[in-house]
């Protein structure tokens, strides 16, 4: 089940763009102070390191990511989810433009 909206959140309007405007995000804040960022990742293969462990949720799309310290590329897709540790990295494939939400924690 992908996620298609998000409810009574804090919008930071301007946009987070990485890589050239690979990846581009938006950041917010749910009433508890949760913050998340959601985005696209155009076709490309980067990567992104972490500070703060986080979860990927694949809203639309797919990708091929790769775990620091692994060699094996693992696929997500719509409604699926993946997780990076904190203080770590991950290697990202995309052949359609990936749209995510980035949980932090």
């Amino acid at each position: 089940m992908t996620t298609d909206t998000i409810a009574n959140v804090t919008l930071t309007t301007k946009a987070n763009v990485y890589f050239e405007g690979k990846c581009v995000s938006h950041g917010f804040a749910l009433p508890d102070g949760t913050k998340k960022s959601v985005g696209v990742v155009l076709p490309a293969e980067l990567t992104f390191n972490t500070g703060a462990a986080e979860i990927m949720e694949c809203v639309a799309g797919g990708c091929e990511y790769r775990l620091a310290g692994s060699n094996e590329w693992k696929q997500s897709g719509p409604g699926e989810r993946f997780s990076i540790p904190a203080n770590s990295s991950f290697n990202i494939r995309v052949r359609e433009a990936y749209h995510y939400i980035c949980h932090f924690g």
